[in-house]
């Protein structure tokens, strides 16, 4: 907890968040005890598995982007039954629930299962439940976004979005869109315009990682091939002045992960992540925890950690808040809820 005068304020912001893996969600004790649950052998040669808290410490020393994704995807092992995958964004939305968030956009990688022999119909299945009774117990209203892997081969990716499985679900409207993760240099926007030309005909959401670890015509080629409504990430943007200016002027929305740019090494410290920038050239972004069982921080601690680095006034958080309700992807009355909740914290923040 930070030790702000704020941080009761922090707590109470209708956040939004728009920047969150399910799978990165999984935490160790969870993955722990599906490991069990579905007779899963944990790696015997790496010490980090000998116990939830020795993982947890080894998660603490990544070393890179690549370096986390080999326990990212050592972790989905565990995941086979579709009451995994409930369980797994079941304990998300409880996280979710105390830091104050009230709709939440939600990644996930098909490809990672299928992969491994489990039906996308699971996968999906496990999620929605988890998403249906965090709305109807929780009040957090929710999307789910399927992410195509870009360091695997295109016909892949492409492969995978035919999927008849994946096609109904995107015509039903249980997944509202797509995205780009995954290992990002050497992977340009370029490789993918066929597949987001697939999506954009079919009216899907379009988002992408770029500009995390990859430089910022990542970002403008995002944009400018794959047609994206938004940016994953997006702080290699701030080394390019006229494509800040761009940003602003479209009002793209960035959905920036700071404790995730400190823990995977793209940044040393969370004052060099570029929010005062932002702020001041009119930049709209959210702040997100992208994978916070992995990185040890959900969307409150980034909210305080970025408090701590920058001393954010009211009226600043106000319109970070404001820029991710009105950058969501939900119906226009639920950001009009949202935006007269943040109304009514911000007048009792102001003693009004």
């Amino acid at each position: 907890m930070c030790q702000s005068s704020l941080h009761d304020f922090l707590q109470r912001l209708p956040k939004c968040e728009h920047h969150l893996h399910l799978e990165g969600a999984l935490s160790t004790k969870v993955l722990f005890e599906l490991a069990e649950r579905n007779n899963i052998a944990l790696p015997s040669d790496d010490e980090a598995f000998r116990s939830p808290e020795a993982l947890e410490k080894r998660y603490q020393r990544f070393t890179s982007l690549d370096d986390f994704l080999h326990y990212y995807y050592i972790g989905m092992s565990v995941l086979i039954h579709a009451s995994d995958f409930e369980a797994l964004a079941w304990d998300y939305f409880q996280h979710a629930l105390s830091d104050g968030v009230k709709h939440a956009e939600l990644f996930f990688d098909p490809q990672a299962h299928t992969s491994r022999g489990i039906e996308y119909s699971t996968v999906l299945q496990g999620f929605q439940a988890a998403c249906q009774r965090a709305e109807k117990e929780l009040g957090i209203s929710s999307l789910l976004i399927t992410c195509y892997l870009r360091h695997l081969p295109v016909p892949e990716s492409l492969s995978a979005f035919d999927n008849e499985q994946v096609q109904e679900s995107y015509k039903s409207g249980a997944v509202t869109g797509i995205g780009l993760d995954s290992s990002e240099n050497g992977f340009a926007p370029k490789m993918f315009e066929k597949l987001y030309a697939k999506a954009r005909k079919q009216g899907l959401r379009l988002t992408a990682h770029a500009g995390e670890e990859g430089p910022a015509s990542y970002i403008s080629d995002s944009l400018d091939l794959l047609k994206v409504s938004r940016i994953d990430h997006g702080i290699q943007l701030a080394h390019d002045a006229e494509l800040v200016q761009r940003i602003a002027r479209e009002k793209t929305m960035l959905t920036v992960c700071p404790v995730s740019n400190v823990v995977l090494k793209c940044v040393k410290e969370i004052s060099q992540v570029p929010i005062r920038t932002f702020l001041d050239a009119g930049v709209r972004f959210s702040i997100n925890s992208d994978d916070p069982a992995y990185f040890g921080g959900y969307i409150l601690d980034n909210y305080c950690r970025v408090h701590e680095a920058f001393d954010l006034s009211v009226k600043e958080w106000e319109s970070i808040v404001r820029a991710g309700i009105e950058g969501s992807w939900c119906a226009d009355g639920r950001k009009e809820e949202l935006l007269a909740e943040l109304e009514k914290v911000v007048k009792e923040q102001e003693g009004i």
